[in-house]
């Protein structure tokens, strides 16, 4: 399906600005059709052959969420005769609002309509058109309240005063007509509200009756309405009462000649949505603390592990608990960044950057060697992001430790270890190669002769499901080793 801009540009000849001002209505237009209690059709004409008056485009079509709609078909993208929508085109010639009846395709019945031309920088662009299902008998005065605003703001369609150019007034999170409405005039005194806008003021603590008064009258501190009537903008702002009670009131000014003559008041009771919030954020900073406190311990036992190697007189001994101290110092490093962003997942490439820092400050080597990283493999479950940290970090420094054997510190041979990461056909893929003497002649990786490469077959191999390799690579390739670690994405039973 294509989208309006891409409508506009294939169908028409209106200029980018002008389908700018298309997209911000279409944005708001929800709005108009609550208002309306109606189906909202966007049409332009189709620029075909250099003819501009044979057929029209459907830019854009909204349904209300308070009435039954009345077309069921998506209409976006199909294209009109003109004789089928002779009111649209009236719209067009005039420049001004056409109402009167229209057959429609699968409605029994003429359906009222209203044709709205939509002008930008004094040009029609577009027609706005309403399409009026059958009323509930008479319209009650709530209805008849909403209608009223409703021609108001109309004419600001019609006089490129609505859509805002500051910012929509209808969208995700935004109040609704049916959450509750206020209003008021342009002193900013309120001639209507609905019942779910005063049980909105009742919480708040507000119970005298608001008619004819301003929020100022009845105590309601409410700047967002005051910059709408001060500034003909719309405004939000959220009014607090405690930690239990929260109120969202957007202002929605009413233009007329360049001069407010009052505004539209959205009201919405969204106490339990930040009392939600502020559970979830109280569960975050736990798990925070949680992973913050892991981490914390794991340095203990990293510091207590080198402080007993330095006492111990066995060269095994020292090497032993000096590597045994790095692998708990990288599994710190995963807590250290859940500590930060708390979650079932994880930026691993955080953790490699930390890894390799560790691997450099703790290994000792013979020969001057640099780690290079490429690639990335972007956000990790954390039930795969520890344990392949731990095979990294073993497999790294590894490499660093016995890579170079062979070389003194006066060789001119510089020692590259090169991690490449990236994710293919569902596998998260680590590449490591090192420019050093490779692997013995009798190596197997099923009969390990390092503690180090065992942990690593057996965290790849057993706990992550996936598949590990080791070659030497042959001196005409620039020699060395090569290791890829391939582990599966999915949830590992």
């Amino acid at each position: 399906m294509a989208t309006l801009a891409e409508l506009a540009a294939l169908r028409t000849d209106l200029d980018d600005p002008s389908i700018d001002h298309l997209l911000r209505l279409v944005a708001s237009w929800s709005l108009l059709a609550d208002l309306a209690f109606s189906d909202m059709l966007l049409m332009a004409k189709v620029n075909e052959d250099g003819r501009d008056d044979e057929h029209f485009v459907v830019l854009g079509q909204m349904r209300p969420n308070n009435r039954t709609t009345l077309i069921n078909d998506d209409l976006v993208g199909t294209t009109h005769r003109v004789d089928s929508w002779l009111l649209v085109r009236d719209a067009f010639r005039r420049g001004a609002r056409v109402v009167g009846e229209l057959a429609i395709e699968h409605v029994s019945e003429l359906v009222p309509v209203w044709c709205v031309p939509v002008r930008f920088k004094g040009v029609v662009v577009a027609v706005l058109v309403r399409l009026q299902g059958p009323l509930r008998g008479s319209a009650s005065l709530y209805e008849q309240s909403y209608l009223s605003v409703f021609r108001r703001l109309c004419d600001m369609v019609a006089d490129a005063t609505f859509p805002y150019r500051e910012d929509t007034v209808a969208g995700p999170g935004l109040p609704r007509v049916g959450d509750g409405v206020i209003l008021m005039d342009e002193l900013g005194r309120v001639e209507f509200a609905t019942p779910n806008a005063v049980n909105a003021l009742h919480r708040l603590g507000i119970y005298t009756a608001v008619e004819g008064r301003s929020f100022a009258d009845v105590g309601l501190k409410a700047r967002a309405i005051e910059r709408s009537l001060e500034f003909g903008i719309p405004s939000l702002e959220e009014v607090d009462r405690g930690h239990d009670v929260a109120i969202l009131f957007h202002g929605v000014p009413l233009m007329a000649v360049g001069q407010v003559t009052g505004v539209l008041t959205l009201v919405r009771d969204v106490s339990d949505i930040r009392q939600l919030n502020r559970m979830v954020l109280n569960k975050e900073a736990a798990v925070r603390e949680v992973h913050h406190r892991v981490k914390n311990n794991l340095q203990t036992i990293s510091s207590l592990l080198r402080l007993q190697a330095r006492r111990s007189e066995e060269v095994e001994t020292r090497i032993a608990l000096h590597e045994a101290e790095r692998r708990v110092r990288s599994i710190a490093v995963v807590h250290e960044v859940l500590s930060r962003e708390p979650g079932e997942e994880v930026v691993f490439d955080e953790i490699v950057r930390s890894l390799v820092l560790l691997v450099e400050d703790t290994v000792l080597a013979l020969h001057p060697v640099e780690i290079v990283v490429n690639g990335e493999l972007g956000v990790l479950s954390t039930d795969l992001a520890t344990p392949l940290a731990v095979a990294l970090a073993e497999l790294l420094t590894n490499a660093v430790e016995h890579a170079f054997t062979d070389f003194g510190d006066d060789d001119e041979h510089v020692g590259v270890v090169t991690l490449n990461l990236y994710q293919e056909d569902g596998q998260a893929i680590a590449e490591i190669r090192d420019n050093g003497r490779g692997l013995g002649e009798n190596f197997s990786l099923d009969v390990p002769t390092s503690l180090g490469l065992s942990i690593v077959r057996d965290l790849i191999r057993a706990q992550l499901y996936g598949e590990i390799e080791m070659k030497t690579v042959p001196l005409s390739d620039g020699g060395g080793t090569f290791v890829r670690v391939s582990v599966p994405l999915t949830a590992r039973l």
